[in-house]
């Protein structure tokens, strides 16, 4: 291997920096970057003046002088900068001095190029090669991956660690380049900021297809310069199928509560560098949704968006990673195969259209038609200085310790955020016999179709912890007239919300979809050899059902959905995942201050929830709505959230950087003041303020 001496640079306090750098590279060698053993790397021991600045060493290697070795070649250095190891930094403050910057005598600093490969596992696991900034905040670096990949809002998302299996500790290194390189895209490298992202705009022209999610223009057009319209871009917009079992076999499912949180230890710092984290060339990371805030999903816009997050969303359910009941799971299949059928049809479409071309004037006058003319919007509109209310008789259960699940009826009326619950409706007007305020209560569905079951379970918050309540309706509209209430009363809002009725209609079109067919003759006789239930359910059920009873149940359901078009069944997949009770929320395992056992602390898009951590179950809950504010005690790792009334609630993370758990506060947090009016750039400075803290 191709060795080289350091390099001992000697300047005195008088002579310029020009003249001693000058001296230093005649007797510098710097290896050329097409070198076979090493890259470009100047390694110096350094006795330096105090004066002498980075931007006179950038600017004499960028013009290529003081080159000699093997080889002396020309060269644009500009895209290398000064890293000292020792300090995990990089020197790129240009106008600052060595002595500045506290560099040595015997400082070994690396002269390298800021922009490095990547391998990058996308949410549909296929593995793209991106050159990357290494120099970059990794918040900075992720909007760039996104630009070019036409992703908007990329605050969304970050960069994660691959998880390890601890059950394959032992497995060989090369098992998992066989593993990775079975999901390898074929494709060219991929520059973020190389030439333009094409469609990523602050235009509203639309750029997809509502219906299918194709672009309305050839591929060269539709990722503009971009070196993804050299490859296949449909790797990135078009689902695809899980290939075989085998591949689903190999991949890594969350046993337990546990397993999931440490899989969150992985969570790359977004205010620091990737070199900075000991991030290598060409390592694996894996690109993911981070904040399940999903803001302004619009099929003209995010036909490639929706489809990550449709995929992101698929494996979660597939790799255990989220619980859903036995209906959900033949819901999500169906869907998967309605979806899978689409993908290949518009596939095979896009490639036959391929050279039609789309007037983008006559694009953007059907949208500006379409916006004047207004949205599906209800043709009848309430009082709007009333608040709506419910009334109507529920079964209500108040569980206790050794009691069975008793429901008793009562009259409830909704109003506000309350309910209140009356032995009869003769006795309305009265003193209720219960009363509760659901402001900041934890809404839980308890459904199953083929049973007629419809239950809410509420967790309300008071002094002592939370209080259990059960609600059971009798049939599909009223479970979702008041599911829907509930979930508005939680977050503080009322039925004059506006959401009010989408939300209904979201969860009775959710319960449609989990129906069975009541006439299984209309279910079309079809060789099955077209559906793997292997590759569309958990493998919970390949345990439970056979092989043929899955296929049937699958198409049982597929009846349901069969008429959607396709990014309408990827947003039906996305909403039904959004309605899964133990959606949206980030587990870590944690040490509450007084308590004497771990528990699991998670983090949603509006509140912290104290969590046991064997079964999962919500042991106290607060909103942000209601905080005041958060610190961290960098020296004791210790969390400290404070909320109104004089709430105080501390912890430390054991298992992971209480850091990770400070950004995903904070970053919830910049996540709330975004809104549809304001321009789409991001203010990285705010979010740095809100998640970065002071080490």
């Amino acid at each position: 291997m191709l060795t080289h001496p350091p390099v001992s640079v000697f300047g005195d306090g008088g002579s310029r920096l020009s003249r001693a750098l000058q001296n230093a590279a005649a007797s510098a060698w710097i290896l050329p970057s097409h070198s076979p053993s090493l890259s470009p790397v100047l390694v110096g021991l350094c006795t330096v003046n105090a004066g002498w600045r980075l931007l006179d060493w950038k600017m004499l290697h960028r013009n290529g002088r003081g080159m000699q070795g093997e080889q002396d070649v020309k060269k644009d250095w500009s895209d290398h900068a000064l890293w000292w190891e020792k300090k995990k930094t990089w020197l790129l403050k240009t106008h600052w001095t060595l002595d500045k910057y506290g560099i040595q005598a015997d400082a070994k600093l690396q002269f390298t190029p800021q922009h490095k490969l990547l391998r990058l596992q996308l949410p549909n696991m296929k593995y793209v090669k991106v050159k990357v900034n290494f120099s970059d905040r990794v918040f900075k670096a992720v909007s760039d991956i996104c630009k070019t990949f036409n992703i908007r809002h990329p605050e969304e998302l970050s960069l994660l660690r691959k998880p390890r299996d601890p059950s394959k500790k032992k497995k060989k290194k090369l098992d998992d380049q066989c593993e990775d390189d079975a999901f390898e895209l074929e494709g060219p490298l991929i520059t973020p900021g190389s030439g333009d992202p094409g469609l990523y705009s602050k235009t509203m022209t639309p750029t997809y297809d509502a219906h299918d999610g194709s672009p309305l223009s050839p591929t060269s057009a539709w990722f503009g310069d971009s070196a993804l319209s050299e490859g296949n871009p449909g790797i990135l917009a078009v689902s695809q199928p899980v290939t075989s079992p085998e591949s689903l076999a190999k991949m890594y499912k969350p046993q337990a509560l546990l397993d999931k949180a440490k899989i969150n230890q992985g969570w790359l710092d977004s205010s620091r560098s990737l070199m900075e984290q000991e991030v290598k060339e060409n390592e694996a990371l894996l690109l993911r949704f981070k904040y399940y805030s999903f803001f302004d999903l619009n099929p003209k816009y995010d036909a490639i968006r929706i489809n990550q997050l449709y995929e992101q969303s698929k494996w979660a359910i597939l790799l255990e990673e989220i619980e859903c009941t036995e209906e959900e799971m033949m819901m999500f299949a169906a869907l998967q195969y309605h979806i899978n059928k689409l993908s290949i049809m518009s596939s095979e479409n896009h490639l036959n259209n391929s050279d039609k071309e789309v007037d983008e004037v006559d694009a953007a006058l059907s949208d500006l038609e379409i916006t004047l003319e207004g949205g599906k919007t209800s043709t009848i509109l309430g009082d709007i200085t009333s608040i709506p209310e419910l009334a109507d008789y529920i079964k209500v259960f108040k569980p206790k310790k050794l009691t069975l699940k008793g429901y008793k009826p009562y009259w409830c009326t909704f109003k506000d955020t309350s309910i209140s619950c009356y032995k009869s409706k003769e006795e309305a007007n009265g003193t209720p016999a219960h009363q509760m305020n659901l402001r900041g209560c934890e809404v839980t569905p308890d459904v199953n179709i083929s049973g007629q079951k419809f239950n809410i379970k509420l967790l309300i918050p008071v002094a002592e912890g939370m209080n259990e309540i059960w609600l059971r309706c009798d049939n599909e509209t009223q479970y979702a007239s008041w599911m829907a209430a509930c979930r508005l009363a939680s977050k503080g809002k009322t039925m004059a919300d506006s959401s009010y009725g989408m939300e209904v209609q979201n969860i009775l079109s959710f319960l449609k979809m989990q129906h069975l067919n009541p006439d299984p003759q209309l279910i079309p006789e079809q060789i099955t050899t077209d559906i793997n239930p292997e590759c569309l359910v958990s493998p919970r059920y390949l345990k439970k059902y056979k092989n043929k009873q899955i296929t049937a149940r699958i198409l049982e359901a597929h009846q349901n959905v069969a008429q959607m078009s396709l990014i309408e069944a990827k947003m039906r997949f996305i909403q039904a995942w959004q309605s899964l009770p133990e959606f949206g929320i980030t587990h870590f395992i944690a040490r509450f201050q007084g308590g004497k056992k771990e528990e699991l602390i998670g983090i949603a898009y509006n509140r912290l929830i104290r969590m046991d951590a064997s079964t999962g179950d919500a042991v106290k809950t607060w909103r942000f709505s209601n905080m005041k504010q958060w610190n961290v005690n960098w020296e004791i790792k210790m969390v400290t959230v404070e909320f109104a009334d004089d709430v105080r609630v501390s912890f430390i993370c054991t298992e992971v950087d209480c850091k990770v758990v400070h950004e995903f506060i904070g970053g919830y947090i910049f996540l709330s003041t975004r809104a549809k009016d304001q321009n789409e750039s991001l203010d990285e400075e705010m979010f740095y303020k809100l998640t970065s803290g002071w080490v």
